[in-house]
Parts: structure tokens; C-alpha cells; sequence
């Protein structure tokens, strides 16, 4: 099973303010930085994915990964698919934790080594790039975080795994 997360965001990270302007005239509109964001974490495998998982509420720690993610869903999907199972993740701090090593090992769930700096090869990249343009369709943009959790639960319901 690939897994990972990825943050949305309100307005685009990179603080750019893009005006469209007629030649000769000038921006005196000045735009602070609005929004708020959102991680989600989701894992896929052949033929199967996993529901979203948004994190509600401050950062990624190793003590959430292991029981909002791991313990919630992957042992879920561990023991369905059986001892073939193996989990990839990249090379986050919380999922390099002693803790989660340690819930690993004792449910018996693989992990997939990956190399340091390695450069993020994953499958689920396309899933989430799709998923951020599907949210973008929309008719009406998410104005709130609660509106970009909603837009991004909908959406991600039709993930296709093609």
C-alpha cells in the first residue's frame, strides 16, 4: 500500500497575488495572505484505496500517525490483504518515530524500506494532483477550511485508480 499526505490550501502557498490588468494601468489593490489549509493523508493499492483521513487540528505528529492512520486503517487493510502486505511511505519524521516502528512490529505490518532522500517516486502524487485540480473546478471556490474539507471529502470520493 503507497501512502502519504499532502496539504491543501485556500490560496496558493506562494504568495503570489495574480491581477489581470490592462496594459498601462496599475495594481493599487493590495492582497494579505487569506486562508487556511488542510492535510490529508490517503493510501492505495492495487484496485483499492483508502477513505481520506484529514488531520483536524495542528500538525502531524508520530502519536497521531500511529492512531488516527495506522491504527484506524492500515492494520484494517493489513489484515484483509494478509502477510503479502507491505507499506510504503516516504521518509516524514513521524513516520520514522520509534512509536510507530514499534505499532508496526507488533502488528506484524512490513514496511518498505526507502533510502534517505530519496525523491518522492510515489504513485499516490498523481492521485493528489488530480484531487487538488478537481477541488480547483469547482463552480464556487472553498472560502473556509471547512469548506475545503468538505470540497476535498466529495472529490475524493470518485478517485479513480486508473
Amino acid at each position: 500500500m503507497f501512502t502519504d499526505e499532502s496539504r491543501f490550501a485556500l490560496q496558493p502557498d506562494d504568495k503570489c497575488v495574480r491581477v489581470w490588468r490592462e496594459r498601462g494601468t496599475h495594481n493599487r489593490e493590495h492582497h494579505a495572505f487569506r486562508g487556511g489549509s488542510i492535510m490529508v493523508w490517503a493510501g492505495i493499492s492495487l484496485g483499492y484505496r483508502t477513505d481520506l483521513h484529514i488531520y483536524r487540528r495542528g500538525s502531524v505528529t508520530a502519536v497521531r500517525y500511529r492512531d488516527e492512520v495506522l491504527d484506524s486503517t492500515v492494520k484494517l487493510c493489513a489484515a484483509a490483504v494478509g502477510p503479502s502486505f507491505v507499506l510504503m511511505d516516504d521518509n516524514a519524521r513521524p513516520h520514522r518515530a520509534a512509536i510507530v516502528d514499534d505499532f508496526l512490529d507488533s502488528e506484524g505490518i512490513a514496511q518498505m524500506e526507502r533510502p534517505a532522500y530519496l525523491p518522492d517516486l510515489n504513485s499516490i502524487e498523481n492521485l493528489w494532483d488530480a484531487l487538488g485540480r478537481a477541488v480547483c473546478r469547482r463552480f464556487s471556490p472553498a472560502a473556509t477550511p471547512r469548506d475545503l474539507e468538505t470540497a476535498l471529502q466529495e472529490d475524493g470520493e470518485y478517485w479513480t485508480l486508473q
